[in-house]
């Protein structure tokens, strides 16, 4: 399957139900060592759990979450509160009629004054802060009127350093400067993955959600380092991996481990080895399977396509 040209993500926006807590498969962030068994939580076949080494803290960031507003500070709240008693806001609920009055072109200062966090996994993660002035708009829209379970915001941009105690009334987490932000409901954009001709939908559309709710899940993962942005970018940008999981599933496979590793092909460019291993059911048989991804600059893009891995 191709890797989709574009820089959106796989075509999606639209409400939907929320998202099912899934147990996670094991992550790895670098070469591992003498793997320690551990029972996988889904099916019950052993399920192989590595120690993760160092992790490459990268530059940029490639984050997925929930975008929030917050008042910075009393004033700008009381001042907010003042331009909405002018609005025509009867009927709408509090957050539509944030919406409604960020999106005035009158009250275009009032939004530059508010601060717009990240939240990953409900956790206040970074203050986003756009590149261009012009992307401010981006951040309004992404305020949705009607929030859903299922929403996902996508952040792609430079990390930068922690912000000040003032900048945002206290808090201080790290501040990204982001160049790219597309929102989405997971439900539309499971539904918009390609799906192969030989899985039928009643088996793929499960077999995504559960990838796909198992990345989200990740409670470590910030976007941060290069092992979770080549996960995010492969969650979001390259459809065979969904396919995998759907052809693993109707084997009477489970998705018993998720490892990042450097790869050998590495020189001047950070490349990475996303590795997704299936264990069988009932032969405790594991096959695993992986793709490359340079995560050198900004925007990762696939090195090789998904295809079968022999431990070396």
């Amino acid at each position: 399957m191709e890797q989709p040209e574009s820089n959106e993500p796989l075509e999606a926006v639209a409400p939907s139900a929320t998202n099912p807590a899934l147990p996670l498969a094991s992550v790895t962030r670098s070469t591992p060592t003498s793997p320690a068994p551990s029972p996988c939580p889904t099916c019950g076949v052993p399920m192989q759990v590595k120690p993760p080494g160092s992790v490459t803290t990268s530059a940029y960031v490639y984050a997925q979450g929930r975008i929030e507003p917050r008042f910075p500070r009393l004033s700008v709240e009381k001042e907010y509160a003042q331009v909405t008693g002018r609005a025509e806001t009867a009927g709408l609920t509090d957050r539509q009629a944030l919406q409604t009055v960020l999106s005035q072109p009158e009250n275009r200062y009032l939004a530059r004054q508010l601060c717009y966090i990240l939240t990953i996994e409900g956790l206040d993660t970074y203050i986003l802060q756009p590149g261009d002035p012009g992307d401010l708009q981006i951040l309004i829209e992404s305020l949705r009127p009607t929030p859903q379970p299922g929403d996902v915001d996508v952040v792609v941009g430079r990390r930068g350093p922690i912000a000040p105690s003032e900048l945002c009334n206290g808090l201080m987490v790290p501040i990204v400067i982001f160049d790219q932000i597309y929102s989405f409901d997971r439900e539309f954009f499971i539904k918009s993955i390609p799906r192969p001709e030989k899985i039928s939908a009643k088996e793929f559309g499960p077999a995504a959600e559960e990838l796909f709710d198992r990345i989200m899940q990740m409670a470590d993962n910030a976007g941060a380092t290069d092992a979770d942005r080549a996960i995010n970018y492969l969650a979001l940008r390259y459809p065979a991996i969904y396919a995998r999981a759907a052809e693993s599933f109707a084997a009477n496979s489970s998705l018993t481990a998720l490892e990042v590793r450097p790869s050998p092909l590495s020189g001047t460019r950070r490349i990475v080895e996303v590795i997704f291993s299936y264990t069988n059911r009932e032969t405790d048989v594991t096959e695993k399977f992986f793709v490359r991804v340079d995560v050198t600059e900004e925007f990762p893009f696939l090195v090789t396509k998904l295809s079968q891995y022999y431990d070396r």
